[in-house]
């Protein structure tokens, strides 16, 4: 029998202090202190990704292909503006920085009611801060751009 499908309503992103690169384990990320960031409206993807490598052969026309480095890419972070959020005002602070700050995301897909979420840990930069006021009727947003650093450390859900 194929599982539930769940929707991204629930989902969170907190932002930690700055990290250096030897924090890279569950634990160490679990014990970091988290700022929620306030009012997300989306989440873009982000994960590994391997480049490609390619060589081609002379002798017989074949493309042989094989996986190098691994990039984990740029999560797009698009948040409505508060200037009163205090995980806002953290992701200005660092996109003035050149420090690697950690992340964490939550995911509201715990198995059973008394369970625990998805968490997926990461270190990024935060590479940009950008404004969109829009038109009359809309809301006016900023996104961010975060420039992950390091291998996503997922815990499933309990």
């Amino acid at each position: 029998m194929a599982g539930d499908i769940t929707t991204a309503t629930g989902a969170k992103i907190f932002i930690g202090p700055s990290v250096p690169a030897t924090t890279d384990t569950e634990a160490e990320f679990a014990a970091l202190t988290w700022t929620e960031i306030g009012l997300v409206e989306s989440l873009g993807e982000f994960g590994d990704e391997s480049n490609p490598v390619n060589f081609s052969s002379l002798n017989d026309g074949r493309v042989r292909k094989a996986k190098g480095t691994r990039d984990a890419g740029n999560l797009a972070l698009t948040v409505a503006r508060d200037p009163s959020d205090a995980g806002q005002d953290a992701l200005i602070v660092a996109e003035g920085t050149s420090s690697k700050y950690a992340f964490k995301v939550t995911y509201p897909d715990r198995l059973t009611s008394g369970g625990t979420d998805g968490v997926d840990y990461f270190r990024a930069l935060v590479m940009s801060k950008r404004n969109n006021v829009g038109s009359a009727d809309n809301v006016i947003r900023r996104s961010f751009n975060l420039g992950i650093d390091s291998a996503i450390i997922s815990v499933d859900p309990t």
